[in-house]
């Protein structure tokens, strides 16, 4: 299967605004009344500061951080995932102006709460040194219009996760360097025992098509000038997901909710192979099969199949800090967060809780994650050697639009379809369609 040529596009719509991605969010932003960084909590003493947030581990966070910290405390809420209610509970609470001091949002919805003016820019507590600890492609998603509005913990690349004894049986020797090979392997593995899968596409996570699509080099997002090009359904997407529609419709992989029951079972029965999914995924992996201890010794990670013959990985994922818009403790938030994700002791404290694998932005702790996460599971493997090499891999460029909620809901609905006459291009298509749609309900001018 060949990528067709970038110069061969169908013209896409085109979205005309005043200025660059980033004037445009702070424009909206100043519409909406956020601005720099307010904090009144410096020399009053001791600070409480609220959090709300979902990672893996994140209570661990928070709790060696209060034991180390006198004059910060934090109250930690624990909510759902973005996509599963997080991100709506905290629009919700910055609209009825109870939102928490600070909480986790990840790379691809940022612009969206910059653009609802729901964060503050905390450019003036970020100084260059702590800025430039983090990787440029995390930096690059957390500054929008030459401002600062998150801090990120971390720039997770893809993985490949297999169980070797399956993969073995089916006369696998070696994990799919490419998707042609992954596609040979699912027929493999079938043929070998017609009850197992290779994988499995999650209707109810975008992120993974999305991460896979910037895999092989889309752009479904570009700014020139005063211009926005919308490209989510360009010829590099397609491709990706005219492949996975295949794989349905031939039955070599499985439709099922992302880390649901369903899912977990398929992976505890042997009935799934193998799962798609990025460096913070050796966790949940582990966690998911908890209660599996003959699933210990059998899984592996290997670098994600590469769409072109060369290595490649997009960022599945990724959580920042951002700090709430009314927040009144904007410096004693970001010092919490920069300790949560530049400090030996915060990774530690996160990745020791044996649920969380991720790949820290600041690539100095990258050793501290690495000793702190035990592989027994994947047979003592170095699996942060592999997450290492993915990350070199990480295209650059990759831009996240402003209105990515509706980008993802429309998927999501158009996924939810799949087995009853939908597809995954029909998905890409009304994500297409509904972004430009949203875009200019929100009053800015989209040209044909």
């Amino acid at each position: 299967m060949s990528t067709t040529p970038t110069t061969a596009r169908p013209r896409r719509a085109r979205l005309v605004a005043a200025a660059t991605v980033g004037a445009l969010t702070l424009s909206l932003v100043a519409a909406c009344g956020s601005g720099s960084p307010s904090d009144t909590s410096a020399g009053s003493g001791p600070v409480t500061i609220t959090f709300w947030g979902w990672a893996k581990g994140t209570q661990d966070v928070v709790n060696a951080f209060n034991a180390s910290h006198k004059d910060v405390q934090v109250t930690f809420q624990q909510i759902p995932s973005g996509i599963s209610g997080g991100y709506a509970k905290i629009s919700d609470a910055v609209k009825a102006g109870n939102a928490p001091d600070v909480f986790n949002v990840e790379y691809a919805a940022l612009p969206d709460f910059v653009s609802q003016g729901a964060v503050q820019d905390i450019t003036k507590l970020v100084p260059d040194s702590l800025r430039s600890k983090y990787l440029p492609q995390a930096v690059e998603l957390t500054t929008l219009g030459k401002k600062t509005w998150g801090l990120p913990l971390d720039t997770p690349p893809q993985a490949l996760f297999y169980r070797k004894d399956l993969f073995a049986q089916a006369g696998i020797t070696t994990p799919p360097k490419t998707w042609d090979e992954y596609r040979a392997d699912a027929q493999k593995l079938k043929q070998a025992e017609p009850n197992t899968r290779i994988g499995t596409f999650f209707p109810d996570d975008p992120s993974v098509l999305e991460a896979l699509a910037w895999q092989n080099n889309a752009h479904w997002f570009n700014s020139v000038g005063d211009t926005w090009s919308v490209e989510i359904d360009s010829p590099e997407t397609k491709r990706v997901s005219d492949y996975w529609q295949q794989l349905i419709t031939d039955d070599l992989v499985r439709v099922q909710p992302s880390f649901s029951q369903q899912w977990t079972a398929s992976l505890q029965k042997g009935e799934t192979a193998a799962y798609v999914g990025a460096a913070w995924g050796g966790g949940v992996l582990q966690s998911s099969l908890a209660s599996s201890p003959d699933a210990a010794g059998k899984w592996a990670v290997a670098p994600v199949p590469a769409w072109n013959g060369q290595p490649a990985s997009g960022m599945l994922g990724g959580t920042t800090f951002a700090v709430s818009k009314d927040s009144k403790k904007a410096k004693a938030a970001v010092e919490f967060s920069t300790w949560a994700t530049t400090t030996p002791e915060g990774i530690q404290a996160r990745i020791a809780s044996g649920t969380s694998s991720l790949f820290p932005a600041d690539p100095e702790l990258v050793p501290t994650a690495k000793a702190a996460f035990k592989t027994d599971f994947y047979g003592g493997q170095d699996i942060y050697a592999v997450f290492t090499d993915a990350a070199r891999t990480i295209l650059p460029n990759w831009q996240w639009g402003p209105v990515m909620s509706v980008t993802n809901n429309s998927m999501k609905d158009a996924f939810g379809k799949l087995g009853n006459g939908g597809t995954v291009g029909a998905g890409v298509d009304a994500a297409q369609q509904a972004t430009v749609a949203e875009l200019k309900n929100r009053g800015l001018k989209v040209a044909p």
